[in-house]
């Protein structure tokens, strides 16, 4: 009887396993192009977050506003990386259950009504909110309107930021085929940020407001783009639609769970911050990488300081120094392609689970990265930072650090995953949180202990904490498989698994 009753639900399920619109089953040039598009938005929305920093001081004159005793003009910043932190808290958890490319499409109208049709409306208008954003950015008229859009933008780019991490899963079934999508993801990431700095150097010297007004140029080019490219790619999404059309998958899309959305948004905010202070593998990765994702802003206030000071380079041109970062961060996402390769080969050494990967061979070239790159390129900026010594040799020391930077990201990002399993999304999430913090908070303090310490001890602070930061990899490259042993979370997904 059992069996019986069976049979037609595994058949629905093997209908849909073979069926040539699931996700996994796509064309790989269907796969990459949208991998492609996704990353580009990932790139481009970064580009918001930080180019306001090159003509922040203009900005403050403007609005009246004085960094004499705090650096007020870092609040555009600020106030748009809190946003970022608390978005993808609540957003990302509904992109998995009503779809990523409602997301991505179409124009916010807000309007009365239930909670339930108005966040179901604000994931579909998604994209083009981010777009429409930048116009009262472009054309605000005090300092308090565009901190209000900036933390609205941050908020929604926030989501659009860490979709291509969703996305991966969904149309790559294997660890191997998501290696290179999720380091393409790591590296738009920092790079968006990072470059920012670059584009307010280029177009500030016509005015301010070009900043925003080149992206919303930008980001409406990309919208056709998005619009045509952008398919749905959660799998039971797609097999819900299907199967009001296609009798044969009707079982298995009645075999979907159909959770509650405040129940939903409740697990999305608690699980992540439980999974933050009582797992010590989330908080200290956390703080490792949070770090390093801090630094790129934290470079922000550094660059300008230094380069003016010691080399006369007015703050707009000093942007440009902030490429070096980026240029480093090429040559991590680079280096990381053998790490990805010498993590799957891992597999034939696993004793305790054969054929899966280790999760700690995510991380020996973080080590060294981290030890070298990110401690030694801070200490290198530090004591070369001096008017006699040439601009080029600190600013090679910052490129070190942007290979750290890549190189460490990359690695928490992937072991978390390997390790957490079903509760990556929710660890993932804990890691995101940590570094918009860091990034929206820690920078406000630089301008003040740049002044204080001086542009030597100030830097070399910096690099003492990527020292005791990096005790983190050691100890798990060390002792890991006992510690993944101790947490119940990791256990309970392997279980589950």
């Amino acid at each position: 009887m059992d069996k019986m009753s069976h049979g037609p639900l595994e058949a629905s399920q093997s209908a849909w396993e073979q069926h040539p619109k699931n996700s996994l089953n796509w064309p790989e040039r269907k796969k990459w192009r949208i991998v492609l598009v996704i990353a580009t938005v990932i790139l481009l929305v970064g580009l918001n977050a930080t180019s306001v920093t090159t003509p922040g001081l203009v900005i403050a004159e403007h609005f009246h506003v004085a960094d004499t005793f705090f650096p007020h003009s870092f609040w555009p910043v600020t106030v748009w990386n809190s946003g970022a932190a608390i978005g993808p808290m609540i957003g990302m958890p509904m992109l998995e259950n009503f779809g990523i490319r409602r997301a991505y499409m179409v124009s916010l109208l807000y309007s009365f009504v239930g909670f339930r049709k108005l966040i179901i409306r604000v994931l579909k208008l998604l994209y083009l909110v981010f777009t429409a954003m930048v116009i009262p950015q472009a054309l605000a008229q005090n300092f308090a309107t565009l901190l209000v859009v900036r933390a609205i933008a941050g908020s929604v780019g926030g989501i659009l930021q860490n979709v291509l991490e969703q996305v991966a899963p969904e149309i790559w079934a294997t660890e191997k085929d998501r290696n290179l999508p999720i380091t393409i993801y790591t590296f738009v990431y920092v790079s968006g940020v990072t470059l920012g700095p670059v584009l307010g150097a280029i177009v500030h010297d016509f005015s301010w407001r070009w900043v925003f007004y080149i992206q919303l140029i930008i980001y409406g080019a990309m919208l056709p783009i998005v619009l045509l490219t952008i398919k749905e790619t959660r799998g039971p999404i797609i097999l819900s639609r299907l199967a009001k059309t296609d009798s044969s998958l009707a079982k298995a899309a009645n075999e979907l769970p159909h959770p509650k959305l405040l129940s939903l948004i409740y697990d999305a905010i608690t699980r992540p911050a439980h999974l933050l202070f009582t797992e010590p593998v989330v908080f200290f990765l956390t703080l490792w990488a949070a770090f390093c994702f801090g630094l790129v802003f934290i470079m922000t206030q550094s660059i300008p300081q230094v380069y003016h000071a010691n080399y006369a380079i007015s703050d707009s041109a000093s942007g440009l120094v902030q490429t070096s970062l980026w240029v480093g961060e090429a040559v991590g996402f680079a280096a990381c392609l053998p790490q990805n390769a010498y993590y799957l080969r891992s597999a034939k050494r696993n004793k305790s689970d054969p054929g899966t990967p280790i999760p700690e061979a995510r991380l020996p070239l973080s080590i060294p990265a981290s030890f070298i790159g990110l401690a030694g390129g801070l200490f290198w900026y530090a004591w070369s930072s001096f008017p006699q010594v040439h601009w080029m040799v600190p600013t090679i020391g910052l490129a070190f650090v942007g290979f750290a930077i890549m190189v460490i990201i990359t690695a928490v990002d992937l072991y978390i995953a390997d390790a957490y399993m079903k509760y990556a999304g929710s660890a993932i999430a804990a890691v995101a949180l940590g570094e918009n913090l860091f990034a929206a908070w820690l920078p406000l303090a630089a301008k003040s202990m740049y002044t204080t310490l001086g542009f030597q001890w100030a830097s070399s602070l910096l690099g003492f904490v990527a020292v005791g930061l990096t005790a983190a990899p050691v100890v798990l490259w060390w002792k890991g498989d006992v510690i993944r042993g101790k947490s119940k979370f990791i256990r309970e997904a392997k279980r589950v698994a």
